[in-house]
């Protein structure tokens, strides 16, 4: 009952008529922000924070855990209409986004992302209200070989992402870990993998720049091959009754929105994980308990919900570790810890004792953002969904200048943009050799977390490598792994030989 009380005083502050104006603000220019490739929830709290100081503190982390929310929901839109990520925990949802708008389901995909989302942010937030202080003990438990076991498991459940070619996958896994190395080592601080002492390549290779270059620039130059004359892209629309037609599918999916946000709070809570490695994980966990997981990566409505749940909840579960020990779940939380630090605000345990009002005014206003979020996005899907009756050839231009601006806004390198046409050609090349993309992109971002945790296991338990199987928790994980990593290996030494137990004999028939 206190906790009803503490939120009933807390809503009383979020929708205020001043604060109720400002998420809405917060969650439609979120949604653009995140829409627009390249620029991502980080950079909108960084552009708009030298601006909340003209404001009281409620309001201006009320502000910003909007833009926050707006941009986790806005992701999906240039993932879905142009295949390439909005940012980078939306990369998932191009897998199965992009193939929905191809065949002509631009709406229906944009609906399952807005619905998925708000489930996702709905969850997680009664969550994170109910269970705040015992889930950080949780996650204040885990340590590096706990971290290592998760992103362990990670990596197995995509396994089978490459379809029936699970060797094609691992090299792919391979590849992407090979990649997140280059840079600075982590212990010693020398250089490796520089390529000749190239200056650009010290600060390492950006995940952004890798998925815009395989799913922006790669996508543009398959199509462009593929395609004997420019290809005509359906002309998308949306009513009510289709708007009714797409919630009514949503109900079919409520086992994998559920299983999506429940893991998404989970991961997003843990520091240095964030929405992509969650956003990720589902849909890897997705396709692997799916009855079509077949249909993944063409068109699966499942492969958008898993995504767009878990990234939405992840977002949630980044702000509680951030405001129970003052440790940002992401880099985005992290620009919102920068920012309570500058009001006068000290994150932590004392912060519900000291500041309730604040506290609960945020967690009550991410009730509202979600609300307001679904209802601005799904309100705008007419005007995203037109920009799919744009001439191909037009449509290919701007994913072109979008991929160089997205790619050189972040960082303001040239460098940046040279990597995106060298990884969009490669990216072109793997997909004509049909290796999946999806594993590349996962080891990018899960490998320098990989590395750390299992370097900082090693380093504290002096070259002990049994260290990893026995803490419970991370032997839990790892026996999961490997579960994950047989699987596909079993189900198909299965379906081999049922397969040649039905195979009729070939000997003629003597007579």
């Amino acid at each position: 009952m206190e906790v009803l009380s503490l939120l009933a005083d807390g809503f009383a502050t979020s929708l205020s008529p001043f604060n109720l104006f400002i998420v809405i603000i917060g969650v439609t220019a979120g949604l653009f922000i995140g829409a627009m490739p390249g620029l991502g929830s980080v950079n909108g709290v960084a552009i708009v924070l030298p601006l909340t100081f003209i404001v009281p503190p409620s309001s201006a982390i009320i502000l910003l855990a909007a833009i926050y929310y707006g941009a986790m929901y806005g992701g999906a839109v240039s993932s879905i209409l142009l295949g390439i990520p909005g940012a980078s925990t939306a990369v998932a949802t191009t897998f199965d986004g992009r193939p929905m708008a191809q065949k002509g389901q631009a709406g229906l995909a944009l609906i399952a992302a807005a619905v998925a989302s708000f489930v996702g942010g709905t969850i997680s937030v009664v969550l994170f209200t109910l269970f705040a202080a015992p889930l950080a003990d949780i996650a204040l438990s885990f340590g590096p070989a706990e971290e290592f076991a998760l992103v362990l498991l990670a990596f197995t459940t995509f396994v089978g992402l490459g379809g029936d070619d699970s060797l094609k996958t691992i090299i792919m896994i391979c590849l992407g870990l090979a990649l997140s190395t280059v840079g600075l080592d982590l212990i010693s601080g020398q250089p490796r993998l520089i390529f000749g002492d190239m200056p650009g390549f010290y600060s390492g290779i950006s995940f952004l720049v890798l998925a815009i270059g395989t799913y922006g620039l790669g996508e543009i130059l398959y199509t462009i091959e593929t395609s004997k004359t420019a290809p005509k892209v359906t002309n998308a629309r949306i009513t009510f009754a289709e708007l009714g037609a797409g919630l009514k599918r949503m109900n079919s999916l409520w086992k994998t929105m559920s299983l999506g946000s429940f893991l998404g709070f989970f991961v997003g809570m843990l520091p240095a994980a964030g929405a992509t490695p969650a956003a990720l994980m589902s849909y890897g966990i997705a396709k692997q308990t799916s009855k079509t997981s077949d249909t993944f990566g063409k068109g699966n409505i499942e492969g958008v919900a898993a995504p767009e749940t878990a990234n939405n909840a992840a977002s949630t579960g980044s702000l509680l570790p951030m405001l129970t020990l003052g440790i940002p779940g992401s880099p985005t939380t992290a620009l919102l810890l920068g920012g309570m630090v500058m009001w006068g605000l000290v994150p932590g345990p004392m912060l519900f004792i000291e500041q309730p009002d604040f506290v609960w005014g945020l967690i009550s206003s991410l009730y509202t953002a979600n609300f307001a979020a679904v209802a601005v996005n799904i309100a705008l899907i007419p005007v995203f969904v037109w920009a799919l009756r744009m001439p191909f050839t037009v449509l290919c231009a701007l994913v072109v200048v979008l991929c160089i601006v997205g790619g050189f806004a972040p960082s303001q390198k040239m460098h940046d943009v040279w990597l995106i046409f060298a990884f969009g050609v490669g990216g072109y090349l793997l997909r004509k050799a049909d290796y999946p993309l999806a594993p590349l992109v996962l080891a990018l971002v899960l490998g320098p977390l990989m590395e750390k945790s299992f370097r900082q296991t090693l380093i504290a338990e002096q070259g002990n490598i049994l260290a990893f199987v026995e803490r419970p928790l991370s032997a839990t994980f790892i026996g999961l792994a490997i579960l994950f990593f047989v699987m596909p290996f079993v189900v198909a030494f299965i379906t081999g030989a049922k397969e040649r137990l039905h195979v009729p004999s070939k000997r003629p028939k003597i007579n």
